[in-house]
């Protein structure tokens, strides 16, 4: 059943994007700087790897699901 409220099928696929975007990103990151030398930037690290992955499983399950709002059927007609 969907949702009253919540994000529609399209912010969810621009959601998705975004965070493999930064995953992408932190990896460029890491890729071009090296692994962090102390724990500021091990802390930078997990917290970019743990919001971007977290939203992008988030959104994954949400999509599979089918779990989204019906404001996608008010609108089409």
């Amino acid at each position: 059943m969907a949702n009253k409220f919540g994000p529609t099928r399209a912010d969810l696929r621009i959601r998705l994007w975004i965070s493999v975007f930064g995953m992408l990103m932190t990896g460029g990151l890491v890729a071009y700087r090296g692994l962090p030398s102390g724990p500021g930037g091990w802390e930078a690290l997990g917290i970019a790897t743990v919001f971007f992955g977290g939203s992008a499983l988030w959104t994954v399950r949400k999509l599979v699901r089918n779990d989204v709002s019906d404001a996608d059927d008010r609108n089409a007609s």
